[in-house]
C-alpha cells in the first residue's frame, strides 16, 4: 500500500471524528464527509512534499501542541489562501483551514510510527524514498503554490543536505557493522577519482561534437502530447481531450478539471505510451485553465509545444493569448476569431460540405458491388470534404456516412491498399501541422478498422502544409487545403492511382 493510501485510512477517520463530538459519524451529510475527504486527500502530497523539502519544520511542527498551517506557510499567508481557495469544493474558507490544521499531527504521528523514528532526519529520508509516489499524487494546481515558496516540482530530487544522514531507515537500529579493512580506503578513493575523470571526459567529447540534447525526441515513434477544451455558451466545460502518456499525470489532471468546472465526467483520457508524457511547459496547465473557465465558446488546442486558441470574437482570443503567452514561455501561441462577421463563410463551407458528401454518398451507391473497382471507391471518397475543425482531428459526424459505406466497398476488394493522405493549413508551426495531418490521416484509418476493414490494406501519410491547393492567407483558401485525399495501390502490379478533390484521376 503506498503512502498516501495509508495516510487516508489512518489520519482521515481520526480528523473527522473530532469534528462529531456531538452527533454520530453515520449520520453527517455524506456530501459534506466525502468532501471533508477530498480536501484531506488532496492536501496530503502537499504537506509531504513541504516537509520532504524543508527537513527543519518537521522538529518545528513536532514541538508545537497544535501546529497549524500558519506554522507551515509562516509569513506566506497569500500561499495559504491560494491553497485553501483551490482545496475547498463547497466548504467554507474557515472550516477547511481548521480541518487542514487538525490533520498535521496526526499526520506527523504515522510518519514518527512509519519511519520507526521521531527523529527529523530519519523522517525526511523516509519521505525521500517515497517521493515518487508523493509526486506522483500532487495536484497540478497545487505547482505554482509550492514554486512561491521555493519548492519546485521539477528539482524535487533526491535530498542532498549534508546534515541529513544517509543510513537507510531499516538499518537506523541495526546492529552497527564491523569497520572494514583501511586498505579500502584508497581503492575507493580511487575508484571515485576515475568515475570524475571519466565524467569530466566524456562530457568535454559531447561539448566537442556540438550535440544538442534539447533538439533530441524522447521517442521517435511516440506522438506529440496533446490536449483539447472547449466551453459552451456559458463558459462552462462542453469537450475535453486528453492524450498525455502520463497515467498520473493524466489522473490529476483529470480531477483538476471536474473540481474547476464542477463536470462529473471531465476529459476524455488517453494516457498510453504512444503518446509523450508530457507538454511542453505543462506545469502552467493549472492556470490557463483558469484564464479558459467561465469564457464562453472557447476551444484551445494544446499540441506540444503550440496553443491554438479560438474563440467568438479577435479581441476575446486575443486577450487571452495575451495572458497566456507569460505562462508558457517555450511555447508558441496562435489564435483564430470566429466572428459574427464570418458567420456567412463558414455557413458557405458547411453548404459545401453537405454537397460534397451527397456527391460522394451518391457516387458510392452506384458502383456495383459486383464489379468493384479500387479506383472507383477511391474517386468517391475524394469526392467528400472532411472538414476538420481548426486543430482537431476529430471526424465529423457528416462525412461518417461516406465512410460506412466505402468501407463495406474496401473490404470486397482484394490486392489493393488505400494511402490516406492527410494535409493542412499554415496556421501554426511546420511540426505541428505535420503532426496533425498525421493524426488527421490516422483518424480515418482507424475509422475504417473500425468497420471491419483490414488494416493492412490502409496507410495514413501527413504532409502538413505542404502541397497547399489555395492560398493559404484566405480563410477559404485554408478551408481547401484542410483536407483528406487517397492514394490506391494494386498490391500485384504496382501500379498507382491517385484521385484529386474533384474526382478525376491524376497521371503519374
Amino acid at each position: 500500500m503506498d503512502l498516501i493510501q495509508i495516510l487516508k485510512e489512518r489520519v482521515i477517520p481520526v480528523v473527522l471524528k473530532q469534528d462529531l463530538s456531538n452527533q454520530d459519524l453515520n449520520q453527517q451529510d455524506a456530501t459534506i464527509t466525502n468532501e471533508k475527504q477530498s480536501v484531506l486527500s488532496l492536501f496530503f502530497p502537499i504537506l509531504l512534499i513541504i516537509l520532504r523539502a524543508k527537513p527543519k519544520l518537521i522538529e518545528s511542527l513536532q514541538h508545537n501542541l497544535n501546529p497549524r498551517l500558519s506554522d507551515l506557510f509562516q509569513q506566506d499567508t497569500q500561499s495559504k489562501q491560494q491553497l485553501i481557495q483551490s482545496i475547498q469544493h463547497s466548504l467554507p474558507y474557515d472550516q477547511v483551514e481548521n480541518l487542514l490544521d487538525r490533520s498535521i499531527a496526526p499526520t506527523l504521528n504515522v510518519l514518527e510510527d512509519l519511519a520507526g523514528s521521531r527523529e527529523p532526519d530519519d523522517i525526511a529520508r523516509f519521505l525521500d524514498r517515497n517521493r515518487e509516489t508523493i509526486r506522483g499524487t500532487l495536484p497540478i494546481w497545487s505547482l505554482p503554490i509550492l514554486g512561491a515558496m521555493g519548492i519546485h516540482y521539477d528539482n524535487l530530487k533526491p535530498l542532498t543536505d549534508p546534515t541529513v544522514k544517509t543510513v537507510p531507515v531499516e538499518k537506523a537500529h541495526a546492529e552497527p557493522e564491523k569497520k572494514k579493512g583501511g586498505f579500502l580506503l584508497p581503492l575507493i578513493a580511487l575508484l571515485i577519482l576515475a568515475l570524475i575523470v571519466a565524467f569530466l571526459w566524456r562530457s568535454c567529447q559531447e561539448k566537442n561534437q556540438k550535440i544538442d540534447h534539447t533538439q533530441v525526441a524522447p521517442n521517435a515513434d511516440q506522438e506529440l502530447a496533446f490536449f483539447q477544451l472547449s466551453t459552451d455558451k456559458s463558459g462552462n466545460l462542453d469537450t475535453c481531450k486528453a492524450r498525455i502518456g502520463n497515467p498520473t499525470f493524466t489522473q490529476i489532471l483529470q480531477q483538476d478539471i471536474k473540481q474547476l468546472f464542477k463536470h462529473p465526467m471531465g476529459c476524455e483520457v488517453d494516457s498510453s505510451n504512444k503518446f509523450r508524457s508530457e507538454l511542453v511547459d505543462q506545469a502552467a496547465l493549472p492556470e490557463v485553465l483558469k484564464l479558459i473557465q467561465g469564457v464562453p465558446h472557447i476551444n484551445l488546442v494544446w499540441t506540444g509545444a503550440e496553443i491554438s486558441i479560438q474563440g467568438p470574437d479577435t479581441d476575446t482570443v486575443k486577450k487571452l493569448a495575451e495572458k497566456i503567452k507569460p505562462l508558457v514561455p517555450e511555447v508558441n501561441v496562435v489564435f483564430q476569431a470566429v466572428s459574427s462577421l464570418n458567420q456567412q463563410t463558414i455557413a458557405n463551407e458547411q453548404k459545401v460540405v453537405d454537397e460534397s458528401v451527397r456527391k460522394a454518398e451518391s457516387a458510392l451507391n452506384q458502383i456495383d458491388r459486383e464489379k468493384v473497382q479500387p479506383v472507383d471507391i477511391a474517386k468517391a471518397l475524394n469526392l467528400q470534404i472532411i472538414n476538420f475543425a481548426f486543430s482537431s482531428a476529430e471526424i465529423p459526424d457528416v462525412n461518417k456516412s461516406v465512410l460506412d459505406k466505402a468501407a463495406v466497398l474496401i473490404k470486397e476488394v482484394d490486392n489493393v491498399h488505400l494511402k490516406v493522405k492527410g494535409y493542412t493549413d499554415s496556421v501554426g508551426t511546420a511540426e505541428v501541422n505535420n503532426k496533425l495531418s498525421n493524426l488527421r490521416a490516422e483518424a480515418v484509418v482507424n475509422y475504417l478498422v473500425s468497420k471491419g476493414v483490414d488494416k493492412s490494406k490502409l496507410t495514413a501519410v501527413g504532409y502538413g502544409q505542404e502541397q497547399p491547393v489555395a492560398d493559404n492567407t484566405t480563410p477559404e483558401g485554408q478551408f481547401k487545403n484542410r483536407r483528406i485525399e487517397f492514394e490506391v495501390v494494386n498490391t500485384e502490379t504496382g501500379v498507382k492511382r491517385e484521385v484529386g478533390s474533384n474526382g478525376i484521376e491524376k497521371k503519374n
